[in-house]
């Protein structure tokens, strides 16, 4: 679950905008709630951003068209129904995905695993809310049409699934994406100096003011009951993504079951780690990472955090107002500045 919030929002019944207003005439600011959770698009100018909600909504709607599992029509639902062996060709977007899914596939040996969401289900913690632990059986059936390693990408942009009841979802990277299109736009239309944030999925350009040398982006203490800063870490022409296994879970027999699964094992994950922030120069990947490190746990998310010097933040205990504070080699440089 992907957590992060500083700012008190007006919830639409629909996907979109809610409202843009003008911030003590510095900032122009855009409010809203997409992909199930909030948006806010904070741009420095005191001068209004033309068909700025217009814009902005637009982003939303391709990755909604393209990688939604929620649209019945969408580019990634189609290539779900598509048959074992049957080439497809796809959207540059949606090619895109699933490169970078493959490639943190191949570095996470595995751990971060977009074919997951059946044993999600399997579990009760999609669509289907049963929370009762399934047998091994079950589990094993399952695992045999998962993995990322049972779809292939061809050239000129065509894909083809080995497994026929194989099914994506790439909730895990597409909200990180989402932010990195806006941000282009924002980009494209000469902006220096914004933050784009949908929940909790961050990526700050240029800083918030001329003293400033950046954005401060707070990193949140991972508890089930309310949202509070830990502390706060300034970025510039970075991203963060927050991921955290504290607030959806059930307990049977006294046994708590955690909705991170392992998609190798098939079992909910078992380790001390509460919640990791990842930096960096993308959402996209830094909102893949989040989620390869929550299935790894702090022993093995440390040492591929070294491996390839990402930049990682590790609340890590039994409680969360105790836990420790653990951070790789690259985000010490990162805090310290």
């Amino acid at each position: 679950m992907k957590f992060f919030t500083f700012f008190v929002f007006l919830i639409a019944l629909i996907s979109g905008i809610l409202f843009v207003k003008q911030d003590k005439a510095e900032y122009q600011t855009l409010r809203g709630y997409i992909f199930g959770t909030y948006y806010v698009v904070k741009v420095r100018t005191s001068e209004p951003i033309k068909d700025f909600a217009e814009m902005v909504d637009a982003e939303f709607d391709k990755v909604n068209a393209h990688l939604s599992v929620f649209e019945k029509s969408s580019e990634l639902n189609q290539l779900n129904l598509a048959k074992a062996f049957q080439k497809q060709k796809v959207s540059a977007e949606l090619y895109l995905l699933l490169q970078a899914s493959q490639q943190v596939y191949k570095q996470s040996n595995g751990m971060f695993d977009p074919t997951v969401g059946p044993l999600i289900e399997l579990w009760g913690f999609g669509v289907n809310k049963e929370h009762k632990m399934p047998d091994d059986k079950q589990i094993q059936k399952t695992l045999a049409f998962v993995g990322l390693d049972k779809i292939e990408l061809l050239p000129n942009q065509e894909v083809m699934k080995m497994q026929p009841n194989l099914r994506l979802n790439l909730s895990a990277i597409a909200k990180g994406y989402a932010v990195d299109m806006v941000a282009k736009s924002l980009l494209d239309k000469g902006y220096k100096d914004f933050l784009v944030d949908i929940g909790g999925e961050i990526y700050a350009v240029g800083a918030r003011n001329e003293k400033e040398q950046g954005w401060n982006v707070g990193i949140a203490v991972p508890s089930e009951k309310e949202y509070e800063n830990s502390f706060a870490v300034t970025i510039s022409n970075m991203a963060v993504a927050t991921s955290g296994n504290y607030r959806n879970f059930y307990y049977i027999d006294g046994k708590k079951y955690a909705h991170t699964i392992n998609p190798k094992t098939g079992y909910p994950t078992s380790h001390n780690l509460l919640s990791v922030s990842v930096f960096a120069q993308n959402c996209m990947m830094a909102d893949a990472y989040a989620t390869a490190l929550m299935s790894m746990g702090e022993k093995e998310g440390l040492i591929f955090a070294e491996k390839y010097a990402i930049p990682v933040i590790m609340f890590i205990g039994d409680n969360p107002q105790t836990a420790e504070i653990i951070y790789s080699t690259t985000a010490k440089s990162l805090v310290e500045k």
